[in-house]
Parts: structure tokens; sequence; C-alpha cells
């Protein structure tokens, strides 16, 4: 007799604890994300790097790496509670955003 354990629900995962080949292609399709002009295409991105990722939960399907200078490596849901932008995005489509653990331990300085 076999035992299925329940599935982990993870909201978040750390970059820097995936294996190389998993960050070189969350790598590769985070770009073709942000630069990516069709809608669909992001939205496929976006399901392929949740899979990779593990992340569960995710709200309107789309994931970030944390953008914070610390490189905490947080990657987490792009609608989570808490988040504060670093910079504005640099691609079409991608945000730049601090987790809530980096805008609560180190925020950047609003302007005034």
């Amino acid at each position: 007799m076999s035992v299925i354990s329940p599935a982990r629900n993870t909201s978040t995962i750390n970059y820097h604890h995936l294996p190389a080949p998993q960050q070189n292609l969350f790598d590769q399709l985070m770009a073709q994300a942000d630069n990516t002009a069709s809608a669909a295409e992001y939205e496929a991105l976006m399901a392929a790097l949740i899979a990779i990722t593990g992340i569960t939960g995710v709200r309107y399907n789309e994931i970030l790496k944390c953008a914070c200078p610390c490189d905490c490596g947080c990657i987490f849901d792009a609608d989570a509670p808490g988040l504060r932008t670093v910079e504005e995005p640099q691609g079409y489509n991608l945000g730049r955003l601090q987790c809530p653990t980096c805008t609560d331990e180190h925020p950047t300085p609003d302007a005034d």
C-alpha cells in the first residue's frame, strides 16, 4: 500500500535554492515574459514559470523575483500584499517589486 502525501502549499520560493538548470530556465522564461507583446504568450510563459517553481495559490497567474538590491532571491505572487515598487519596469510587462520581507526589513526610501 502506498501513501500519497497532500500537496504542499508554497506561496514563495527562493531562487537561490533552485538547481542551476532551473535557474537558467527561469531567467530565460522571465526575459521572454518581460519582452513579449502577446498577452497569450505572456500567460503561457507565466504558467510555465509557476509550474517550474512549484508556487501555488497565484491569484492572477503572475509571479516575480524580488528586485531588492539585497538579492534575497524570493519568487512570489505579483499580487501578494505588502509589495513595494523598486523601479519602473524596463521591459514591456514585469514590475520591479520588493517582496514583503524586504519591504519590512529595508524599505526603499519614498520620493518626496
